[in-house]
């Protein structure tokens, strides 16, 4: 029983297996090595045993304590200490062979060993991750098969609408039974006439077929006499061979100018093969010469654009050169009045400052004047006010015609210089 189909644990890994799969909370918390060695804990054991036989079989806590039905027992309250052990080892009687563990017996459960016990937890814990990849595999199966059954679901349903399309199709509205039944009667019409054509038409090859046959027939047999004909003269002509006597010096000459004509036959032969030759290669070569004469055309073609296209941008050039040459002695032209415009807008902006300097200094002086004036006349008497008012009137339009002079020649110095400007700018 030491080769077994299923891995051997250490305790450490039983325990922890034990807390992943099997015991959880505070039982799976408690658990340690201490419970399995040196000597394995039956209470231990019990809730091991007790939780892997609800896992698989979904055996209920309160069945291990429950006397089973079918078994008749006399005295059933002396049997109350030992019914849970008994239920115990009769589950795991038929769940042990199952995880390949088959010398299961009562005592390992009333006196447990260590070597025994680690065998026969190693095989459950083997046997629990085996059922779990066959739910994981089953779950997905289930998936699939669910998949499956919705397709199939939804195929059956688009087969049915395609079978009551097909209905409606192959049905006949009333309204047109008349017309399909006018078409149906002109079908079976044309085709009763296309069957009487093709009757005609096969009595009719059968006929030429049977002509030509025989035809057939006279033309073999007429050949078959030929032949004999043939044979029949090849016949005589032997007899007649055989009679014919020949002088041997006649022979001998006719040979020897058969040999000279065969020899001057040959040579010709030979001249018209090698002139075959000659052209024949000069006939293969025709075709890489037509293509590198077109080659050649095309090329002298292109030059001859291209010449043409030189000429032109020659032509181009010069023209180009031409005005380059006058736009240059013109930009020279516009660059010296540009120099004499910068010099002339820096005359009259000096000129434009003397003056506003002079305005300033006149505003300045009229100002003293004003108010040396009005000191005046608080000096004097009443009467003399009038003359102030007509004083200040008169001062006052003096000095509007000084600023609208000054304006405009602003302004006219301001045009003078856009009009320079804009027309450099559309010059370059």
């Amino acid at each position: 029983m030491e080769t077994l189909s299923f891995p051997r644990y250490n305790i450490a890994e039983i325990v922890v297996h034990i807390r992943n799969k099997l015991l959880t909370g505070a039982d799976g918390k408690n658990l340690s090595k201490s419970d399995f060695l040196p000597n394995p804990k039956p209470e231990v054991l019990y809730m091991i045993y007790m939780r892997a036989l609800q896992l698989v079989y979904g055996v209920r806590l309160e069945h291990f304590y429950m006397m089973p039905v079918n078994i008749e027992v006399m005295y059933p309250h002396i049997m109350e200490g030992f019914l849970p052990v008994s239920n115990l080892f009769f589950h795991l009687d038929s769940f042990m062979p199952i995880c390949r563990v088959n010398d299961f017996e009562i005592a390992d459960i009333l006196y447990p060993k260590a070597n025994r016990t680690s065998r026969f937890l190693s095989g459950i814990i083997n046997f629990i991750h085996f059922r779990e990849t066959c739910l994981e595999k089953y779950e997905e199966f289930l998936l699939q098969n669910k998949s499956s059954v919705d397709k199939i679901q939804q195929l059956s349903n688009a087969h049915q609408e395609a079978l009551m399309k097909l209905e409606k199709l192959n049905s006949v509205p009333v309204e047109e039974q008349e017309e399909f039944k006018q078409l149906k009667d002109d079908i079976q019409e044309l085709q009763h006439l296309l069957n009487q054509d093709f009757r005609q038409k096969t009595t009719l090859l059968q006929e030429r077929y049977t002509k030509m046959k025989s035809d057939f027939s006279e033309k073999t047999k007429h050949v078959n006499e030929l032949k004999l004909s043939v044979v029949s003269l090849k016949e005589v002509q032997d007899s007649l061979k055989s009679k014919i006597v020949d002088s041997p010096e006649k022979l001998k000459n006719y040979k020897e100018k058969m040999k000279d004509t065969v020899q001057k036959l040959r040579s010709a032969r030979e001249e018209v093969m090698e002139k075959y030759d000659i052209y024949r290669d000069s006939v293969d070569c025709l075709p890489s010469c037509q293509l590198e004469v077109q080659l050649y055309q095309k090329k002298s073609q292109d030059l001859a654009d291209n010449r043409e296209k030189l000429s032109s941008i020659l032509k181009e050039s010069l023209n180009l050169e031409g005005q380059i040459d006058s736009d240059s002695s013109e930009l020279k032209k516009l660059k010296t009045e540009e120099n004499s415009l910068i010099r002339l807008m820096t005359l009259k902006k000096e000129r434009l400052a003397t003056m506003q300097f002079k305005i300033n200094k006149k505003q300045e002086d009229v100002k003293q004047y004003k108010r040396t004036m009005i000191e005046y006349d608080r000096l004097q008497c009443g009467g003399r006010g009038c003359h102030q008012e007509k004083l200040s009137a008169k001062l006052s339009k003096q000095l509007c015609f000084l600023y609208l002079s000054v304006w405009l020649s602003i302004i006219y110095l301001f045009i003078f210089i856009l009009n320079s400007c804009f027309y450099f700018h559309n010059f370059q």
